[in-house]
């Protein structure tokens, strides 16, 4: 058993504001992404996935960790996913993140959740 260890995906857990069923219901209606587990009544954590994303919602209601909060997610097909999420009304689109090249390379555009944290979908421009 010589095989070297390969790191395949991140898994963030990330704070999801003080209500929980507003979080869940951006991440699903808005984003795309299906619920998988709740725990706690009322819901104190939620994990939603969507394709090979997974996240971890926590409910944390302090708003500077949240907006101080990112990531990125790798995407296939970024101008398919911008045009889904502008075809849902597009609000959850950044001001400043609209789909664009960046110098280092990645198209990518971000986004907004309800608790103020910020997810940068992107994919390498060629």
């Amino acid at each position: 058993m010589n095989k070297p260890p390969v790191l395949k995906n991140i898994n963030p857990m990330i704070p999801a504001g003080s209500d929980m069923e507003v979080a869940i219901a951006f991440y699903e209606q808005q984003l795309g992404f299906t619920t998988i587990h709740k725990e706690g009544d009322p819901v104190r954590m939620a994990i939603v996935q969507r394709d090979g994303a997974t996240i971890f919602l926590l409910q944390n209601d302090d708003k500077h960790l949240a907006e101080w909060t990112s990531f990125r997610v790798f995407v296939d097909g970024i101008e398919q996913l911008y045009l889904e999420f502008q075809a849902k009304g597009g609000q959850m689109i950044h001001p400043n993140g609209k789909l664009e090249t960046k110098p280092w390379g990645m198209k990518e555009f971000a986004v907004i959740d309800p608790a103020g944290v910020c997810i940068t979908f992107y994919e390498p421009a060629n």
